[in-house]
């Protein structure tokens, strides 16, 4: 009944018999465990590249602690304006940066459009001393509205972004929604297309509290171990973070998760906008819907006991509704219901 956020479920059963497992004996501490290894291992198998990974408990403690890596205290750091590092960890990135400027821009759907990326770099002001320096590019995958880059998207933003020897940050919270609705290889969403850093989440999909900074341009991680000590988030007990990252991406275990979530998340969209009344704000890529509908229908479906976030009040609100690795079709089936049973109108056939 819980549509809020993919956040508020529980922990997905493999990955808590991964903790239980991993809670036997002892283990070196601080990244030198068994679990660590193996896992930079897997993810570069998995990326099909070296790559050099650091695991972290929260988004927002791996978003601003990627950027600190890749922006100076008088850098700027491009980003849409609906972003996460924008609206919704709190100044983290500046205050890890030691005072980068975010920038923000516009684009439907939370993507940046890349003509306005150009735009804004041709008019930063690169090495005026009186302006922020452009530093860096952060993307989100999939976006706050659900949608996602296609791969030439990305490469297309990526090549504004190299060619002034800038950097590509992805904000990865739904990474495996993004890389099962678009049927790819991470690989081609990420160093493939020009991403130099990706935060890797997989709290959002079934994860306990864990997600990791992924360097594919390796010389950017030199000082990033010490930044993570300096935060405080080298845990000293790091083997409890890699076994959920380990059994999260064994047997796919990642991709049948946001595949659910997807898969939910579609149904649900098919069945709203069968009533008149009802508007999709966004394309419904991956596993979040933003849609307009009645305010009664909304006081119903709360009355119901139905959970989800309005996103702007009017006579027809906008809500956001999200489905997750557990979200079963009865779920889906009992939200359409009860918005048919508060519908002023009937369901178009």
């Amino acid at each position: 009944m819980n549509f809020c956020s993919d956040n508020v479920t529980e922990v997905c059963p493999e990955i808590m018999a991964a903790v239980i497992a991993a809670n036997e004996g002892s283990a070196m501490p601080y990244g030198a465990d068994e679990y660590t290894q193996r896992l930079e291992a897997k993810l570069s198998k998995l990326f099909e590249a070296p790559v050099i990974i650091f695991p972290v408990a929260t988004g927002s403690a791996a978003n601003a602690l990627a950027l600190s890596a890749i922006a100076p205290p008088y850098g700027a750091i491009y980003c849409h304006a609906e972003s996460h590092i924008n609206v919704d960890e709190c100044g983290a990135p500046e205050f890890y940066t030691g005072g980068a400027k975010l920038v923000t821009l516009g684009g439907t759907d939370a993507q940046i459009n890349p003509s306005d990326l150009a735009t804004a770099l041709e008019k930063a002001g690169i090495g005026i001393v009186h302006h922020v320096q452009p530093a860096a590019v952060s993307i989100t995958q999939a976006t706050e509205a659900g949608t996602v880059y296609l791969p030439e998207d990305i490469a297309e933003i990526a090549k504004l972004t190299h060619d002034r020897n800038l950097y590509l940050h992805m904000d990865g919270a739904r990474f495996a929604n993004a890389v099962v609705s678009l049927g790819c290889a991470p690989a081609d969403i990420t160093w493939r297309a020009g991403v130099d850093v990706l935060c890797f989440g997989a709290t959002k999909n079934g994860a306990m509290a864990a997600e990791a900074v992924v360097f594919f341009n390796q010389e950017l991680a030199k000082t990033f171990g010490y930044r993570r000590k300096r935060s405080g988030h080298l845990f000293s007990k790091m083997r409890y973070l890699s076994a959920q990252l380990e059994a999260y991406i064994t047997d796919d275990l990642w991709l049948k998760n946001a595949s659910n979530a997807n898969q939910m998340a579609t149904k649900l969209a098919q069945g709203l906008v069968k009533f008149p009344l009802v508007r999709l704000c966004h394309p419904v890529e991956a596993n979040e819907i933003f849609v307009e509908i009645p305010e009664s229908v909304v006081t119903g479906l709360r009355a119901d006991g139905f959970q989800f976030y309005v996103w702007q009040e009017a006579t027809f609100p906008i809500i956001r509704v999200v489905t997750a690795f557990n979200t079963r079709d009865e779920d889906v089936d009992a939200f359409l219901e009860s918005v048919q049973s508060h519908s002023a109108v009937n369901v178009m056939e």
